[in-house]
């Protein structure tokens, strides 16, 4: 009797059954489908090409940005898609003309009509929307520029901040709102493209926006010392919250107040000194705001740069030092100059004469110089009153707002209010690395490049909603999660929930033509986390949703 034939292959599930289940609870596929209808005879459709993007973007885990369409090559694409869908159909061209639409519908239209719309049926706006920027570097040699409409950004030289100056980039603006810190707004500008332009612009299209959803609350918009400038001047009708910037004279004159009566705040370290502030006709509530730890941190680094600066100017004034001059008034003009770069220190000095004889040596008797020189004997000193000055301002920032009704944002709320600007940062953090690096196939056209950052958006829509969603199970169901230490926690990050799924295939043993397909490696802990996503994670996962469904 012969032995059976038997062979075996496995795809590699992983976390990305979490992600589909999520994509599924926002609707995203659905809707993209409505705003981007496909023409007769596509095998995907342009909601299926925007999960496809979306589980390469989170499905690696170190190098989310690299898209490629081999991603999906062993993955099983008919759990994710549905049945009759092949990782073969999501090919450059698919991908290309997917990036072509949403380029063609508008970024920012796009993304904010999805957005919104999320946000308003889960519930998750916030009283308050966080705009800030950050730069994406290209490599990329060659763009189709001849094509570009005039207002489609391109890739530009401007401010790197990864410091990769000899790349060209692109200026990504981004909203985020609520506890979830879910994106809700996304513009894509030039590389060179500046905050202080495109901030309050960016706060006042929102706003405009919003105000045609009859469902959309009012919204504090919230910006760094950028996006200050603009608001004053042209955001008469809108509110906002923003940092001063330091350079304001009225700002200046606060950071250096005395005699300050304090208010403490909830924030373990931070005080207040609230005041009313008109600037540029425009009546404000100001708020001076003095953090402890930062204080401290600020000081230890100006003693430093105060070290660091006096070891250069003793090197300067040794210089001084040997140099002679002809007349008494350009020695004092030289010692002027000198003292005018001071910022911490001042000179105390010396006028002394250097008498020059005709013979060498020492002068003979009675023989008058031949010339009278100056020079200066120097003396540096730190100016206690300058660093007492300067160290008065440390640890202080000014928040302003034209939110003058304090029973809508009272004093207290100003800086926790602000604060929240950190759930954009980390939105950048998690949206890009050290570069943009993206196959060349998208980088032909600027148009799919802005296209390209609505896809990373919507992959920082898609994580920023499923923690939150996560978290939000386990708080109703009073349950924890271990963290990577071992204990026990009701707030895990995605990126440690991601990790915990690695090593979760699909298995595939064909035995005499019998095809048997089961997922394998799952433990009690991973079917616990599926049974927080519902009933299609548990059917991609093959895990009974009974089971761990709320009583």
């Amino acid at each position: 009797m012969s032995s059976p034939s038997i062979s075996a292959k496995s795809d590699v599930l992983d976390h990305l059954g979490l992600i589909t289940a999520t994509v599924s609870k926002l609707g995203l596929v659905q809707e993209i489908d409505k705003k981007l209808p496909m023409t007769k005879g596509a095998k995907t459709t342009h909601g299926q090409r925007a999960l496809a993007m979306i589980l390469n973007g989170l499905g690696f885990m170190d190098d989310r940005l690299y898209l490629f369409p081999k991603f999906l090559e062993n993955k099983p694409v008919a759990k994710l898609f549905g049945e009759g869908i092949q990782f073969s159909d999501f090919h450059d061209d698919s991908l290309g003309r997917f990036l072509d639409a949403i380029h063609a519908y508008g970024e920012q239209k796009l993304f904010s009509e999805l957005a919104l719309s999320m946000a308003l049926k889960h519930k998750l706006l916030g009283k308050s929307v966080h705009l800030d920027t950050t730069t994406l570097s290209l490599y990329g040699t060659s763009y189709e520029d001849s094509a570009t409409a005039a207002d489609t950004a391109i890739p530009q030289q401007g401010y790197a901040k990864n410091h990769r100056f000899d790349l060209k980039q692109m200026t990504l603006l981004l909203a985020t709102t609520g506890a979830s810190n879910f994106p809700v707004w996304m513009e894509s500008h030039s590389g060179n493209a500046s905050d202080t332009k495109t901030l309050e612009a960016a706060a006042s299209r929102m706003q405009a926006f919003c105000k045609a959803l009859s469902s959309a609350p009012d919204m504090l918009y919230v910006g760094d010392s950028a996006m200050y400038s603009g608001c004053v001047t042209n955001g008469k009708d809108l509110l906002w919250l923003s940092r001063v910037p330091s350079t304001i004279k009225p700002c200046q004159d606060l950071l250096t107040k005395q005699d300050i009566t304090w208010v403490s705040l909830q924030e373990e370290g931070y005080k207040m000194y609230p005041c009313s502030q008109t600037y540029q006709g425009v009546k404000q509530r100001w708020v001076l705001i003095y953090s402890q730890a930062a204080y401290e941190r600020e000081c230890t680094t100006l003693d430093k740069r105060i070290e660091q600066l006096e070891k250069e100017l003793n090197k300067r004034t040794k210089s001084l030092e040997k140099e002679l001059f002809s007349c008494e008034k350009d020695l004092r003009l030289s010692v002027k100059k000198f003292s005018k770069t001071l910022q911490y220190h001042r000179l105390d000095y010396q006028i002394q004469q250097v008498y020059q004889y005709e013979s060498k040596g020492g002068p003979k008797k009675g023989e008058s110089p031949k010339a009278i020189l100056y020079r200066v004997a120097c003396t540096l000193l730190q100016d206690d009153e300058q660093i007492t000055k300067a160290k008065l301002a440390k640890g202080r920032f000014v928040l302003a707002t034209n939110q003058l009704c304090e029973k809508t944002l009272p004093n207290e709320e100003i800086l926790s209010t602000y604060k929240e600007q950190a759930g954009t940062e980390a939105g950048f953090k998690f949206i890009k690395d050290d570069t943009f690096e993206v196959d060349s196939i998208f980088l032909k056209k600027p148009g799919r490049i802005s296209a390209l950052m609505v896809v990373m958006t919507l992959c920082l829509m898609v994580y920023s909603f499923s923690q939150y969603f996560l978290r939000q199970e386990l708080a109703a169901r009073n349950e924890t999660l271990p963290t990577q230490s071992g204990r026990e926690n009701q707030k895990p990050s995605m990126k440690w929930i991601y990790r915990l799924f690695h090593g979760v295939h699909v298995l595939h043993l064909e035995a005499d033509g019998l095809l048997t397909s089961m997922v394998i490696n799952l433990n009690e802990l991973r079917k616990r986390i599926i049974g927080y996503f519902g009933v299609l994670a548990c059917s991609i996962y093959e895990v009974p949703y009974e089971n761990y469904a709320i009583s």
